[in-house]
């Protein structure tokens, strides 16, 4: 009755109680701060993992609703497993990494060539964020001259990509600007999900006005 009713179900939790015997299966506890719920991840499955499974790790299960007869133990017979939050983003931020190579989007051709001596640099950021405030002083500081615009945008949260398309389309459609300039401040991978969504790479690809990413801290990378 349970199988027919629930089908197939997503749970995400944390693991813990993790047990590896020797058969090869894997029986743990999904948790949060309200439940928990009794898991099993036979041999067969478990095989295909790409990831070691830890106390403590957050995870998201696809599973059938199951009944354990011998102890009357309502649980989850889990047939794959992967890391959620930062795991589940940082798979995704690869596969599609892959698939605009293929395409050729980060062809190194393609790149504009950026103006010696631009007459007017367009700053695509947030006009809050500590990005914008680093940007402007050192513009002024190298060469005060230039005259800078900037397009505020959000840059975090559903909506910033739109925005940020939009505001590239834009600056573009003016010819107003020699060279646009594009960015936020450091973050997590989950802060800076808006610059690696497919829909952020394609404007700039596209734009004839030269784009100059600045996207997190030193060691971030985003699409």
């Amino acid at each position: 009755m349970l199988a027919e009713h629930f089908d197939v179900v997503w749970v995400e939790g944390e693991l813990s109680n993790l047990a590896t015997p020797t058969s090869g299966h894997l029986y743990f506890t999904l948790k949060d701060a309200d439940a928990q719920v009794r898991c099993a991840l036979f041999r067969q499955q478990a095989r295909y993992l790409c990831f070691r499974p830890e106390n403590g790790m957050q995870v998201l299960a696809r599973a059938q609703v199951s009944l354990y007869e011998p102890r009357g133990d309502y649980q989850l017979v889990v047939e794959s497993l992967e890391q959620a939050g930062d795991g589940a983003l940082q798979r995704a931020f690869e596969a599609l990494k892959k698939k605009l190579a293929a395409e050729g989007l980060f062809d190194a051709t393609r790149k504009r060539p950026i103006p010696r001596l631009p007459n007017r640099i367009g700053v695509i950021t947030s006009p809050t964020g500590a990005a914008v405030r680093d940007i402007v002083t050192v513009l002024k500081r190298r060469f005060p001259a230039i005259a800078v615009t900037i397009l505020p945008v959000k840059v975090q949260g559903t909506e910033a990509k739109f925005e940020i398309v939009k505001a590239i389309q834009a600056a573009d459609r003016s010819g107003l600007c020699d060279v646009l300039i594009l960015a936020r401040g450091g973050g997590s991978l989950e802060d800076l999900w808006a610059f690696n969504e497919e829909l952020s790479p394609a404007p700039s690809y596209a734009c004839e006005t030269p784009v100059i990413t600045g996207v997190g801290h030193e060691i971030d990378l985003t699409i």
